[in-house]
Order: C-alpha cells, then sequence, then structure tokens
C-alpha cells in the first residue's frame, strides 16, 4: 500500500480506552439511572453508527432505559438495530425511542433526559476533580483521581519514528481539544495543529469526510491512508473517496471495541483496505 499521508485515530488506537472513556459510560449510567451497562453494549451503539461523541453515546444509552421504563418494548439489541437502520447517532435514538410511545410519554422522557447532567457527571468521573476543575472551569461535586489516567499507550516509540520519517501524519479524533493534546503528549506524538481535527474543530463528526479531505488538502496528500477503530473511521475514509478525487484507504485497527475474526469481518463489510492487530502494524503494511 503506497500512500503519501497516515491519519490516526485517537482512542482505541494510540490509547486503550477501556477503563476510562467507555468506564465513564458505564457509571455515568450507572450512577444516574442505576441501571447496569458493559462494553458489549457500548459497541452496539457504536456499531450502529454516528455514535463518535461519548456524551451523545451516553445520552442515547439514557434514553432507551427513560423510554423503557415508560412502556418501550425494545431490547437493547432491536434499539440499536433501529437506530442503525435510520441514520445513527442521537436523532436515530430519539426515534427509536419515540416510536413505540404515546406523545404524552415522550413529553415524560424528555423532560427527565438531562443530557447537561450526564456530560457534567461524565467528564468529573473522566477527568477527575482537580483537571475537571481545570479543563471545564467548574467546581466538581465529586471526589475522584480520574480516569484519563488510565489509558495504556499502545503505539510504539519505533512506529512513531517509522511513521514521522517517512510520511505527513495527521490526527482525526472525537476527543475535545484539551484532551486530544494528553493524549498526544502521553504517547509522545507531535502533531501540529493544523494537523489535527478534534471535536472542537468540526460539528459534524465521523463518518463526515470533511476534516479527512481538509487534512489531505493541507497534506498536499493525493493518496491518505486512515486507521481507526470503529466502523465509522471506515466509512469516513470511504466517504472521503466518494466525494473527492484523491485515494482514502481505511484501515481497522483491533484494539478497540472491535476485535478477533468478528472485527475483521465487521470492517471488511463497510470497506476497509486493510484490518491490522495493532497501529504498530502500519509501517510494515506501507512497506
Amino acid at each position: 500500500m503506497n500512500v503519501e499521508a497516515v491519519v490516526l485515530d485517537i482512542d482505541g488506537v494510540l490509547v486503550d480506552v477501556e477503563n476510562s472513556y467507555r468506564r465513564a459510560i458505564i457509571e455515568t449510567i450507572d450512577r444516574l439511572y442505576d441501571e447496569q451497562i458493559d462494553n458489549t453494549t457500548i459497541q452496539r451503539f457504536k456499531d450502529a453508527g454516528g455514535f463518535n461523541n461519548d456524551w451523545e453515546l451516553t445520552d442515547a444509552v439514557a434514553l432507551y432505559f427513560l423510554a423503557a421504563r415508560e412502556g418501550m418494548d425494545s431490547s437493547i439489541e432491536e434499539f440499536t438495530d433501529t437506530i442503525a437502520g435510520t441514520g445513527g447517532g442521537l436523532p436515530a435514538a430519539r426515534t427509536a425511542a419515540g416510536e413505540s410511545l404515546t406523545p404524552a410519554d415522550r413529553e415524560l422522557v424528555l423532560s427527565r433526559w438531562d443530557t447537561d447532567k450526564h456530560r457534567e457527571i461524565f467528564q468529573q468521573l473522566y477527568l477527575g476533580s482537580e483537571l475537571y476543575r481545570e479543563l471545564e472551569d467548574d467546581e466538581p461535586t465529586l471526589d475522584c483521581e480520574g480516569f484519563i489516567n488510565d489509558e495504556p499507550v499502545l503505539i510504539e516509540r519505533a512506529t512513531i519514528e517509522a511513521l514521522t520519517e517517512e510520511y505527513a501524519v495527521g490526527v482525526l479524533t472525537g476527543r475535545p481539544a484539551a484532551e486530544a493534546e494528553i493524549a498526544l503528549d502521553r504517547v509522545g506524538l507531535s502533531v501540529p495543529e493544523e494537523h489535527r481535527f478534534t471535536m472542537d474543530d468540526w460539528a459534524e463528526g465521523k463518518p463526515d469526510p470533511t476534516a479527512l479531505i481538509t487534512l489531505a488538502e493541507r497534506f498536499d496528500a493525493g493518496t491518505v491512508a486512515f486507521a481507526g477503530d470503529t466502523l465509522d473511521d471506515i466509512k469516513t475514509a470511504v466517504n472521503a473517496s466518494a466525494e473527492d478525487s484523491r485515494s482514502y484507504h481505511g484501515i481497522g485497527v483491533l484494539t478497540g471495541g472491535l476485535t478477533g475474526e468478528e472485527g475483521r469481518r465487521k470492517y471488511e463489510r463497510v470497506g476497509a483496505v486493510a484490518v491490522i492487530d495493532s497501529v504498530n502494524d502500519l509501517p510494515a503494511l506501507f512497506e
């Protein structure tokens, strides 16, 4: 595979977020709704599409439980299948939740659906009290260390050196900019701001291809590889190829929520040109 530029996702590619972002989703739902979910549930929402933003994924899970309490007769599997079939993301979740409820029950559910509270608790759990105070400019209500400290580095120094010596390297992530900076510092990858796209830089999020196409333009690269750990990452590359004359290669990495042969098949079904066990396999793939 010959490429001129390499774009990397952060979560599940550069750092492991099972015990940080995903744990924050699980514990936010537990604290606010006394409901238990696991990583399998989170992955079902991720696979449904449109949930690159973990705050919105938390909102969608909360919406499911609130609607179920008011009479929605759907399993998590049926709910996420409906989301996938109606465009993905939070708008599709709202549609799926409302379809089987009376207008009065829908209003009741939405009145109890406090997305600001979800974000407040999520960020305190993820950042910890001290960093929450600094980044959110608000006083925390929880006293916690922060799951952000539990993000093992997945990329090796040799991989960073091999990629940065041979290719233009960019980052495309659903993280807020400040949290992306923390992760990049942790792994030791220096990427100029103009070669990064974060949650703060484009409203649409993945799989919208705008950010990836913009990075290709900034690199003046005709062939771009994008390595990510979700189906939306692959779809971003596929959508970029459909909208732009350049070549974009979506590469699935099996160190996030998608793993093993099942993960490999899911990636391939949505258009991945390659599936690798780890980001550290990229240099050999390009050779």
